[in-house]
């Protein structure tokens, strides 16, 4: 089941978390204002170092957060250049089959790595042209071992067909491996505990600010704006196919150039 921050903008989350940042930080204000008077110096003491204590929950949060979605990142930029190295390795192994099934597979593999640059450049939001291009990856899949199969029937040698199927195979296990890493990302109750911490620690800060009498300083609002910005580049490495920071496909990319008649 697709979860509901996923398929929305990364611009959008991070405007909502903005807004709601400033106001949590002005009806904190306005209600340590209006407790002032009747507090106590040991109180505010106390608030105080509750806001310091959520402050430093928040950056262990925040490194969290951004350290998962950093590994994630990497996990899919390395199966794309895994996934290009098996495909080039069956390319050139190729070579090895019987005339009649070489040609046969040069095309097939050029077919397949078009339809793998094709599935890299859609975004996980088109649906429904993802899998379009990934059961033509599959359909491709099939007609390449079938014609495996036919060139281990006419020379079952283990140099010659052998080592083209043992090649064939990497390429399958390399696509299941992109295609989750590809599925895998931040889980989303680890973005709401973000964003309710985010809540929290901005109204207390505001709660603070009211009990001394002095509006949140211009410091405080660059410190918001940073933590959106940090937000931002999480959810953006989160999304590896749209967004700023997009997973390199190059080595795909070059690929199919090699490859092309």
């Amino acid at each position: 089941m697709r979860e509901i921050m996923y398929d929305q903008s990364s611009v959008v989350i991070v405007m909502v978390l903005l807004l709601s940042m400033i106001a949590v930080i002005e009806l904190g204000f306005r209600i340590g204002a209006r407790w002032a008077a009747s507090t106590v110096e040991s109180s505010r003491s106390q608030v105080s170092a509750i806001q310091a204590s959520l402050l430093g929950v928040l950056g262990l949060l925040l490194a969290f957060t951004l350290s998962l979605a950093l590994q994630r990142f990497d996990a899919r930029s390395q199966a794309v250049v895994e996934e290009a190295n098996a495909i080039g390795t069956a390319w050139l192994r190729t070579d090895l089959l019987p005339a009649a099934q070489r040609e046969q597979a040069r095309e097939q593999m050029r077919h397949y790595i078009d339809l793998r640059v094709q599935a890299g450049a859609r975004a996980t939001t088109d649906v429904d042209a993802r899998a379009g291009l990934l059961a033509a990856s599959a359909q491709a899949q099939t007609a390449l071992w079938r014609t495996a199969t036919e060139a281990a029937a006419a020379d079952p040698g283990p140099v010659t067909s052998g080592l083209f199927i043992q090649a064939l195979n990497e390429v399958f296990d390399a696509y299941g491996r992109r295609a989750a890493a590809l599925e895998r990302h931040v889980p989303e109750i680890v973005l709401f505990l973000l964003y309710g911490t985010f809540l929290l620690t901005g109204s207390i800060v505001g709660f603070t600010s009211g009990l001394s009498g002095q509006r949140a300083s211009f410091v405080t609002y660059v410190m918001v704006v940073l933590i959106v910005l940090l937000v931002f580049i999480i959810i953006d490495l989160d999304r590896p196919r749209r967004g700023l920071i997009e997973v390199n496909q190059a080595s795909l990319i070059e690929l199919q150039a090699l490859t092309a008649p």
